[in-house]
């Protein structure tokens, strides 16, 4: 007894003390032999554990501060529940903020998304964007007339796409539940989902929605069993009406540069079948893709995918690192004379793969950058009006569509905005297979939670509503339609006495200004110079541009 009282004395050992009293004392107590005889059990399993937690060699935590150390990790386990939802401000973006989400949340369920008493928002801070309004507002439009299309003279079946879509998500990334309920949504609401690199899963197929295939460097859905890729197995697949264009991946903001692996424990009859790979086995995806190694093969790979699919638009996407090998591919369309119908460009925020830490914080260019140089690279080149552009990269509202759209966008792909609108709630558990709301998870009792028709309507609701507020934005500046939106309708506070323009603030290059050698602007006249249709290596000395 001395001993445990000398025990107590020493305050980290005061919880162990304390329980084995307790559970040498709890006997003697007078009171209802039930509750006693538990109660001693429960002080007795913590007196064991605290003697564990003595003799234990990887926790230097409990062995310097037994039972009480195990506390640290209980509330480190829930450190992420406990910011969201008691701590974290409207405005912190991890990543997406309260304010971000809920606005989501209220679209999708057709909820007032209305505020009252003025932005909380400062807009005397750095960095505050905002539409300038025309003194003559223009009449509000028909949202559902927001398309554009999608297919230059080289395709023969062009699309007429919405301004709003849902982002690249795989089938095995995402349940079942979740990608049939995207699929329907984007059925009722008249948009298109990407497939993700994952290929047309049966679910895809359920409802009949609008698909955007993407094919990426493990050629899932069409490949050899060696991995390569198989135009009789591509033939087929894209032959499918709901097939509406192909899209080659290069890259993903996510993880730029860095191939994927799903373990052979994930690799389940229904995702082996799908993708074309055997079940139980370790799939890869590696970095690069096998069927080009430079820029002029892989035009020549479109002009093979475009023929294929019976004249379907074809594109690419990636996100920008080496400016110069963008631009390689550019000079590739012009030596071969082959467009792409479309470049789709993931920015750097990342999406909802997970990747490295170092890739996911420090690789890659920032998606509103991306976008100025695929953009001013097309335009320098005379071949912006022949390829449209669409952009991924944490974009939700209609003021972030409406900003892109002013950089050069023609539109937007939204993975984790849809993900909100069917029940997401940014546990990032989304690598665990433990989702909690049944959205990134292939465990069946889980995905049970997601309710396809209820979710369907939602992500039908969120693009509905998210078009009429820009409708609305559009109409304040004095615009009908989404692609009149140029870098002058917005403007970006610089510091506390300074407003600039967009078009002030960015470089725009005049059409064709590249095909010259007198470009005014030293970064892009510099890296076109790197550049080479045959390789995706520089050409020439790098230099600082000054």
């Amino acid at each position: 007894m001395q001993s445990i009282l000398k025990l107590s004395l020493i305050s980290r050992y005061s919880a162990f003390a304390l329980c084995i009293l307790a559970a040498l004392l709890m006997p003697l107590i007078p009171m209802d032999r039930t509750l006693s005889l538990l109660l001693t059990m429960i002080f007795a399993a913590l007196s064991v554990l605290g003697v564990w937690d003595l003799v234990q060699q990887r926790h230097a935590i409990t062995r310097n501060y037994p039972v009480i150390g195990h506390m640290r990790f209980l509330v480190e386990s829930v450190r992420p529940e406990l910011r969201q939802y008691l701590f974290e401000s409207d405005s912190d973006k991890l990543p997406f903020s309260r304010a971000e989400r809920s606005l989501v949340y209220q679209r999708a369920k057709n909820e007032p998304d209305q505020r009252p008493f003025g932005t909380l928002l400062d807009t005397y801070a750095n960095g505050y964007e905002f539409i300038g309004h025309s003194m003559r507002p223009a009449p509000l439009q028909d949202p559902e007339s927001f398309r554009i299309t999608i297919g230059n003279e080289q395709c023969a079946k062009p699309y007429s796409g919405s301004v709003l879509n849902v982002s690249a998500m795989s089938f095995g990334a995402l349940s079942s539940h979740a990608i049939m309920a995207l699929n329907r949504g984007a059925k009722l609401g008249g948009f298109a989902q990407d497939t993700g690199e994952g290929s047309i899963s049966p679910y895809h197929r359920r409802y009949g929605g609008d698909l955007v295939w993407q094919i990426a460097s493990g050629y899932f859905g069409c490949r050899n069993p060696d991995g390569t890729f198989s135009p009789e197995k591509f033939a087929i697949q894209a032959a499918s009406d709901q097939v509406k264009m192909i899209e080659v991946k290069l890259s993903q903001g996510a993880k730029p540069g860095h191939g994927g692996i799903l373990p052979a424990n994930k690799v389940s009859p229904e995702i082996a079948e799908t993708r074309g790979i055997p079940v139980g086995m370790e799939c890869v995806s590696p970095a690069s893709h096998s069927a080009f190694a430079t820029p002029t093969e892989m035009m020549q790979f479109v002009a093979q995918l475009r023929q294929l699919s019976g004249g379907k638009p074809v594109g690419f996407k990636l996100a920008i690192g080496q400016p110069w090998e963008f631009m390689a591919i550019v000079k590739a369309m012009l030596t071969t004379g082959i467009a792409p119908d479309f470049i789709v460009i993931d920015g750097a925020e990342g999406g909802t793969g997970a990747a490295p830490v170092e890739l996911t914080d420090h690789v890659g260019v920032p998606m509103r950058e991306a976008l100025l140089l695929v953009h001013n690279t097309l335009i320098g080149t005379g071949l912006r009006s022949k390829i449209r552009i669409g952009v991924a990269g944490k974009l939700v509202s209609a003021f972030d569509i409406a900003s892109v759209l002013a950089i050069g966008a023609d539109w937007v792909n939204s993975a984790r905005g849809f993900m909100f609108a069917i029940g997401c709630i940014q546990s990032q558990s989304c690598h665990t297979n433990k989702c909690p709301t049944g959205v990134a998870t292939q465990d069946a009792l889980r995905q049970r939670a997601l309710v396809v028709p209820d979710k369907a309507e939602r992500v039908a609701n969120f693009h509905r509503n998210s078009l009429h507020a820009l409708a609305e934005l559009l109409a304040t500046a004095g615009l009908e339609h989404p692609s009149d939106l140029k870098p002058h309708h917005l403007a970006r506070r610089v510091s506390a006495n300074e407003i600039r323009l967009y078009s002030q603030l960015f470089p725009y290059l005049a059409p064709g200004e590249l095909l010259g050698d007198d470009s005014p602007h030293p970064f892009y006249r510099q890296a076109w110079a790197l550049a080479s249709a045959e390789s995706f290596a520089i050409t020439g000395e790098l230099r600082r541009a000054s």
